[in-house]
Formats: C-alpha cells, sequence, structure tokens
C-alpha cells in the first residue's frame, strides 16, 4: 500500500508531467493550427470536420472502457492485459473496415467527394493504434506520466514539421491528415521501444467478463457523450455551409484548447491517485475537494480571459476572415470552463466502481442536452450556443448528486468552494473588457489585458487568501 506521503509526491510528478505534456502538447498544435487557418479557408477546416463523428464512435467501440477497468483494478494479471491488448485489436481491424467500406456513404450524405480518401486515411490509426493500449495503461498504473510526456512531445514535433511543410507546399487539407496519421504510428514504434510488455497468454473469458462488466457501460457513457458532442457539427454540416461549420468548429477548437488541457491532465493523474485512497471515503471526499478547488482556480480565469480577449486574439492570429468565430469563441468559453469540474464529478464514480452511476447520468444530462439542442439550433448559431451554456449548467446539477451520495460533497457545498473563485473570475473579466476599451490597439490590448487581468486575479487571491495558492505553490516548488 502507497504510503501518504509517497502518494502525495507521485501526484505532484504526475500532474506536474502531465501539465508539462498537455501544455507542450497543445502548444505546438496551437502554433500549427495558426499558420494552417491562415492558409486555409472556414470552408476548409469546415470539411475536416465533418467526419468527426464517424472517427469518435469507432474509438469509443474500440476501447470499450477497458483502460479504465486495468487502471482500477486493484490487481492485473497477464491474461488481463492480453485479453484486452487482442480485443482492442480485433475491434480496430472492424472499425477499419466499416470506415473504409462506408466512406463513399458519408461523401454523398455531405455532397463532398473528398471526405471517401480523407476517411480511409485517417482510419488507418485504428489498424496500430490499440497495439500501445497495454502499454499506456501500465504506465498509469506505476503513475508514470514522465515517459508519455517525452514520447508524445517528441512526435508532435515531427508531425508539426511535416504538417507545415506539407501546408506550405500545397497539399491543403491533407497536410492536417497525413501528419495525424504519421503522429499516431511513431508514437506506436516509440512506446513498444520503451515499454517491454508483450502478450505473453491467450484469451481468457474470465478476465474479459470482469473488463466487459466494468468497460461496457463506460463504453456506453463515451458512446452517449460522443454522439451528443458531435451531434451539433453534423447538423451544422449538413443544415449550414461548411464555412459556417468551419467557424464554429474553430470557435469551439480554441475554447476547448485550455479546458481540454486541463481536463486531461486531471483525469490522467486523479483516477489513479484516487483509485489507490477509493475504500477511504475520508480522505476521498478531502483531496477530492482540494484538486476540485484547485483545478477550478486555474481553469476558470484562463476561460475568462480567453473570452475578453477573443476579438484581439482572432484578429491579430488568424486574420479577420475568421471575424464571425469571435462571439461564438467567447459564448463557449463559458460553457466549457465546467468542463474539468463535470470531469471531476464522473471521476469519483469511476473510482467507486459505478459505471452504472455513471451512465445513468450520461443518458439523463443527454436528454436534456438534445432537448436544448431541438430548441436553440433552428435559431442559429449564437441561440445554439447560449443554449450550450445553460445546458453546461443544468450537467453541473446533475453530475454533483452522486457526488454528494458518495461522499457528501453535493452541488451545494461545491458550489460553496467554487463561487468565490467564479466572482473574482468574473471582477478579472470585467477589467480586461476595460482595459480593451480604453486601448486602441490590438495587439497591445492582448498583452495589456492579459498581464493587467493576470493582476487583479491574482492579487485578489493573494489579498483574500485563497487556499488553492497554496496548491499551486507546492506543484510549482521542484522540492516538497
Amino acid at each position: 500500500m502507497e504510503t501518504k506521503e509517497n502518494l502525495k509526491q507521485q501526484t505532484k510528478k504526475g500532474l506536474y508531467w502531465s501539465f508539462f505534456n498537455q501544455f507542450a502538447n497543445y502548444g505546438m498544435q496551437f502554433c500549427v493550427g495558426i499558420v494552417m487557418a491562415r492558409l486555409l479557408s472556414p470552408s476548409d477546416y469546415g470539411i475536416t470536420a465533418l467526419p468527426a463523428v464517424f472517427m469518435a464512435v469507432a474509438a469509443v467501440l474500440q476501447d470499450c472502457g477497458m483502460g479504465g477497468a486495468l487502471i482500477r483494478k486493484d490487481k492485473i494479471e497477464e491474461c488481463d492485459l492480453s485479453t484486452a491488448f487482442y480485443y482492442s485489436i480485433g475491434v480496430g481491424i472492424f472499425m477499419y473496415l466499416i470506415l473504409f467500406f462506408s466512406a463513399s456513404w458519408i461523401a454523398e450524405f455531405y455532397n463532398t467527394p473528398v471526405l471517401v480518401p480523407l476517411i480511409r486515411v485517417t482510419a488507418l490509426t485504428f489498424l496500430w493504434g490499440p497495439l500501445s493500449t497495454v502499454q499506456y495503461v501500465l504506465l498509469k498504473r506505476r503513475l508514470d506520466f514522465k515517459t508519455p510526456t517525452k514520447i508524445s512531445i517528441i512526435t508532435k514535433i515531427i508531425s508539426a514539421i511535416i504538417g507545415i511543410t506539407m501546408a506550405f507546399c500545397g497539399y491543403g487539407l491533407w497536410a492536417l491528415v497525413v501528419s495525424g496519421v504519421l503522429s499516431s504510428f511513431m508514437g506506436l514504434v516509440i512506446v513498444w521501444c520503451i515499454v517491454r510488455w508483450r502478450p505473453k497468454t491467450g484469451w481468457s473469458k474470465k478476465s474479459f467478463k470482469y473488463l466487459w462488466d466494468y468497460g461496457n457501460k463506460m463504453m456506453a457513457s463515451s458512446l452517449l457523450d460522443t454522439l451528443y458532442n458531435n451531434i451539433a457539427p453534423v447538423f451544422i454540416g449538413k443544415f449550414y455551409s461548411p464555412a459556417e461549420l468551419g467557424v464554429y468548429n474553430r470557435a469551439q477548437g480554441y475554447a476547448m484548447m485550455p479546458s481540454q488541457n486541463v481536463t486531461g491532465v486531471i483525469q490522467n493523474v486523479t483516477f489513479p491517485v484516487l483509485s489507490k485512497m477509493q475504500n477511504d471515503n475520508e480522505a476521498l471526499a478531502h483531496n477530492y475537494r482540494r484538486m476540485l478547488k484547485a483545478t477550478a482556480f486555474i481553469i476558470f480565469p484562463i476561460m475568462m480571459m480567453l473570452s475578453a480577449l477573443a476579438y484581439p486574439l482572432v484578429i491579430t492570429l488568424v486574420t479577420a476572415k475568421w471575424e464571425s468565430c469571435v462571439i461564438l469563441l467567447q459564448i463557449i468559453c463559458f460553457q466549457l470552463m465546467w468542463y474539468p469540474v463535470h470531469a471531476i464529478n464522473l471521476n469519483l464514480l469511476q473510482v467507486k466502481g459505478r459505471s452504472d452511476l455513471f451512465l445513468r447520468l450520461e443518458i439523463i444530462k443527454k436528454i436534456v442536452g438534445v432537448s436544448i439542442l431541438a430548441i436553440t439550433l433552428p435559431h442559429g448559431l449564437i441561440v445554439f450556443c447560449c443554449g450550450s451554456v445553460v445546458s453546461s449548467l443544468i450537467a453541473l446539477v446533475i453530475n454533483t448528486y452522486y457526488t454528494g451520495k458518495l461522499i457528501n460533497v453535493g452541488y451545494f457545498k461545491q458550489m460553496r468552494d467554487l463561487l468565490p473563485i467564479v466572482l473574482l473570475g468574473l471582477i478579472m473579466f470585467a477589467m480586461i473588457h476595460l482595459s480593451n476599451y480604453l486601448i486602441p490597439n490590438m495587439l497591445l490590448q492582448i498583452i495589456c489585458g492579459g498581464i493587467f487581468g493576470a493582476i487583479v486575479y491574482i492579487g485578489g487571491a493573494v489579498l483574500f487568501k485563497f487556499s488553492e495558492l497554496d496548491d499551486v505553490k507546492y506543484m510549482l516548488k521542484r522540492k516538497s
């Protein structure tokens, strides 16, 4: 059993490397995205977004929640790893064949012929992606986040070089496709060289039953979430123009970058860490609240600052041809700022092994979300994005229900914890808008607004003695 201090050190190290990984990767992705947005039009981005739902659904079916089942199991055996490995390979091949033969139908549905080769090439990742599933599970169980970070950074650098070179050579959309496929393949080669695991046993019916009993509910939940998150692009792509889909895609992509970064870090680290204290509700509740507040303390001001600086950022970085995505970006930021909070609440259900409750919540939330989507989408993208904010706030109430039941940290307790952070963030948000009003130059708006906002937020946190500052300081120390 891990000692309390050792687990604390492992958590710190895991968060440190995961943050470095996420921000290094997305930093490179952001820079590449800026170059591509200048080279491509909104319609080009709209075309690349069209098949996203089909790829995402295939990825969910391939994983089947088995990775999570392997991570939370107290003691894994060789037959567990081998069974998950063989399952992933079989489903990966099946998914590739489905996507290969359905590519022409998808292209016909959207009346976009270029989707046929685009889908068939992109789907190649399903053939070799499963080969690294077990290796990454083993690294997570060891709380080793340093190795995946190094692998990811190496592949992203090579991918960025290939993508930008192809873009400047006039390959357009294929620069995105080829660089993504090669990045996936290079990651496989490197992780197999580092993690020396190979399947040593055959298929185990007993292992599959355990993995499936836990994983199938997680798969159903992920499938619901994936379909829901991609249903809007499907309808926008079908009933709106490719340019409008491209504008929405970029607005959502920019807003998701910081939100998804933090969420990815938190999920990667908190799940294996909290799993080690799953039977101690008092310790679980205490550490859960600290993680929740520390996460909100970081992500809330980032999202509010991005919303406040959306106009000068978009015009300066990707030119005025993307101006129509500004208002969408500003609204979506207030939807996705709650995304990490949702993720932490759902992580708790996984830690407790309650994938049944996880699935139940997903069904309820998706019914609410689809209802709001059906009401708002016909009225335009701005109204739809406002509806998404409402949907996110309703989902927050739903997600916290079982958290309150399981460890007595429900909606009202969480909101009391987060309210000071929200209020301080809104003050910073207002101050940045005032700064924008007083400064005419957009580049200066970005620089001065960012610095001024940071001073207001951090200064307020020091003045009112926010406890989250101590957690952030601890994480920044090289030695505790």
